[in-house]
């Protein structure tokens, strides 16, 4: 009885809460009808303002979130609305809360529960915005009744195809999402709701453009689309063509279309030369040790070697790296180091200039100059967020200064120049010099470093601030610890970042036909299997490795002799064809006998004599050590007779001075063994007189009460030494056998000692 009651109540308690569900959601309904956002009356500066569920409301109050910015107010009412929104607006202004709010509105006004399947998609660029996009989700989103997901490169796809299918929201990278569209059979799209790009020129910039062309292409154009970036470009102008319908454009100004950068951010730069980068840093990090500094570099190379260099050194700041070849597990654990800490600095590519919210940074350092203003923009834009204070320094070679400072005035970004004092500045290229000496894996980090900040400047569209040929190479290469430049050879260009973005499997399906088979002219497909076995070895050395064994493939004969000076170490040989006719003939049987003469080391040098040591020439070329002239040779260098006579007398001449240097070295040896025993037996003096019981005394033995005959008698002793009375051992003297007593000195030595016990043995 009592659990009928109680079931009677629990479902009473539930028919009533869901009446009170459906009530809200009209009211909910009404209120989003009578809004106007256009309206003076319809400004809000809080969220309790907005027409906004209590469970949105109270996510967003556990959260500390209370007062919307001005991006947010300008975009969530008209998102509310139902309105397509193509929104820019500073770094660190909120566009996050900017676009999950209305988000998840939409779903719980369209009724969207846990069955309906996918009913959000928010792209990010990278995979630590897009988890940071979820942990914020998972704040504010904590009291409504949605499922989540986060799919990004780096993570179990078979774990991830198995529950994306039961997924309301969908938070990922473009391209993890776009094969789960192709690949996962439950990843419905019908139901799709809304559309969020954040980030969108990031998307468009880093090669991911067929992977959102593909994933637009997979949803239904009854959706509604929220574009967010904090740059507007000319592609991102053409997406917005293509996905959004008739959106309103919010933070955009008609003087241009570039948003600048926040209020209460310091800007500063340096012009300095490129071999004097690595000390600036140095110096910059020694001097701020107690900030949070987020260092930019342009490639991952430049990063790794700094930070292994830097590690080494010990700065006295806490050190981390970042870059977009990390797995991702060290990828979110560096962040989360680095967003937890006080005192900290983090060399990272641009893989974190984009939406990233790290708490408290006081400086952003940029070693290397951006591709363009917009990236400038973004990598300052992570200090000074949310109206805290913060400060950015640039430093600019001389061949950059004019023309990069032209693209930040017509941005209308004012940007101080900074003096550099000589006396705070430190340099370590000598350190430097001998972390690449003592160690190869330094020395092959710097040159790779070398070469992919060459790379990086070569590929750089904006000529007119990238000269490469002015770029000095030796002096370059010094700074960084090396002993010459190493060699360059530029690979990829332009279309290089949508071919490190573009999917494996797709590059694999465009080398086939329809049928699977191989296309003419590609070269075979590849399994796993094959992946698997030809996989080198992780370290920096494995290329020399494979030069040195001669594992590594050339495409060609031609490239084989062009690449010939760029490899390692090369063993040339030209006797290595066999000939049929050389070979024995394996049709006739093989005696035991000889078999075992063949396999038996013993028995072959038998017959054939004594191996002889070889020295190789530089050539490659053996020879013996002790070589014989020849015949020839000798006789044109004259007489025998004279030549022998020549030959002793330089040999004596050889010797005379080995011998002078041969007793010179047994003196010292003698002089050294001398110092040491006088040491030792200073020693045991010293504690002799230690273990004495008279402290203060003279050092004199006294055996008579005269004090000045003592003194006279060891002084005479010091100048005439008496004979040693001879040992117990050395005396002549017969003893009576049957004289069962012996009389001794006391033993000084083992020696004694040992002769002694014997004695008494005998005895």
């Amino acid at each position: 009885m009592v659990k009928k009651a109680k079931g009677k109540f629990s479902k009473e308690a539930r028919i009533s809460q869901r009446k009170r569900e459906a009530e809200e959601l009209v009211k909910l309904h009404q209120e989003v009808a009578e809004y106007d956002p256009a309206s003076k009356d319809a400004e809000v500066a809080q969220f309790s303002h907005l027409p906004i569920s209590q469970n949105t409301l109270k996510g967003l109050t556990d959260s500390s979130f209370m007062k919307l910015t001005d991006i947010q107010k300008r975009s969530i009412p008209y998102a509310l609305k139902g309105e397509d929104i193509m929104a820019t607006a500073k770094t660190g202004s909120g566009k996050t809360l900017a676009f999950l709010i209305p988000t998840m509105e939409i779903l719980l006004r369209n009724n969207i529960t846990e069955f309906d399947g996918l009913a959000a998609l928010i792209l990010s660029p990278t995979r630590e915005l897009a988890v940071q996009i979820f942990e914020v989700l998972k704040k504010i989103g904590a009291h409504n009744q949605f499922s989540a997901g986060l799919v990004t490169g780096g993570k179990d796809v078979k774990y991830e195809k198995d529950r994306v299918s039961r997924m309301n929201i969908l938070v990922g990278t473009p391209g993890r999402v776009a094969q789960h569209l192709n690949e996962s059979v439950g990843m419905e799209t019908s139901n799709l709701q809304v559309l969020v790009l954040d980030e969108a020129d990031r998307c468009l910039d880093m090669g991911f453009k067929s992977q959102i062309d593909n994933i637009v292409g997979h949803l239904p154009k009854t959706r509604q689309t929220l574009l967010f970036s904090a740059t507007t470009t000319d592609s991102v102008k053409d997406l917005a063509r293509l996905s959004l319908t008739n959106p309103r454009r919010i933070g955009v100004s008609s003087d241009s279309d570039i948003s600048a950068t926040p209020d209460s951010l310091d800007q500063y730069y340096i012009k300095i030369p490129l071999e004097e980068k690595l000390d600036v840093l140095w110096s910059f990090i020694k001097s701020h040790l107690n900030s949070k500094i987020l260092v930019f570099f342009s490639s991952s190379k430049q990063v790794q070697f700094t930070y292994e260099t830097f590690r080494k050194l010990q700065p006295g700041i806490s050190l981390l790296k970042l870059y977009g070849r990390h797995k991702q597990t060290a990828r979110l654990e560096t962040t989360t180091k680095f967003s937890q800490a006080q005192h900290a600095c983090l060399f990272a590519t641009d893989i974190v200039a984009r939406g990233l919210d790290f708490p408290a940074i006081d400086w952003v350092v940029q070693i290397d100059c951006p591709e363009d203003a917009a990236t400038y923009v973004h990598r300052v834009g992570r200090a000074a967020r949310f109206g805290r204070e913060g400060k950015s320094l640039l430093m600019l070679l001389p061949s950059e200064e004019e023309g990069f400072l032209k693209r930040l005035e017509n941005m209308k970004i004012d940007i101080k120049m900074m003096n550099i004092k000589q006396k705070s500045k430190k340099t370590i290229r000598p350190q430097l010099q001998s972390l690449c000496f003592q160690d190869p894996t330094i020395k092959n980090l710097g040159q790779r470093a070398f070469i992919s900040y060459y790379r990086s400047v070569y590929i750089q569209k904006d000529k007119d601030v990238f000269k490469v040929e002015e770029l000095p190479t030796e002096t370059y290469a010094a700074s960084l610890g090396l002993p010459g430049a190493p060699k360059i050879k530029i690979k990829g260009g332009a279309s290089s970042k949508e071919k490190k973005n573009e999917s494996r499997k797709l590059q694999m399906l465009a080398k086939t036909d329809e049928n699977g088979d191989e296309k003419e002219g590609n070269k075979k497909v590849r399994t796993r299997y094959d992946r698997m076995f030809e996989r080198k070895n992780q370290t920096v050395l494995s290329d020399h490795y494979l030069n040195m064994t001669g594992s590594k493939k050339t495409k060609d004969s031609d490239e084989e002799d062009s690449d010939e000076e760029e490899e390692f170490m090369v063993v040339k040989r030209k006797d290595h064809h066999l000939y049929e006719e050389d070979l024995p003939d394996a049709s006739i049987p093989v005696s035991k006998r000889q078999a075992k003469k063949a396999l038996s080391k013993k028995l072959s040098v038998a017959t054939k004599g004594n191996p002889t040591k070889l020295v190789f020439d530089d050539d490659g070329k053996a020879h013996p050590i002790y070589e014989l002239e020849d015949e020839e040779d000798f006789k044109k260098a004259g007489d025998a007779n004279v030549q022998k006579e020549q030959f002793v007398t330089k040999e004596s001449e050889y010797m005379g001075v080995a011998d002078v240097q041969d007793k010179l070295t047994a003196r010292e040896k003698r002089d050294e063994k001398k110092r040491r025993r006088k040491e030792i037996e200073r020693r045991a003096r010293e504690e002799g007189y230690e273990d004495s019981d008279d402290e203060g005394e003279a050092v004199y033995r006294l055996g008579d009460p005269d004090l000045d005959q003592d003194m006279e008698y060891s002084e005479a002793e010091a100048e005439e030494p008496q004979a040693k009375k001879p040992k117990w051992f050395q005396t002549n003297d017969k003893r009576d056998e049957t004289d069962k007593f012996v009389e001794v000195d006391q033993p000084d030595t083992l020696e004694d000692l040992e002769a002694l016990t014997a004695r008494l043995i005998g005895n």
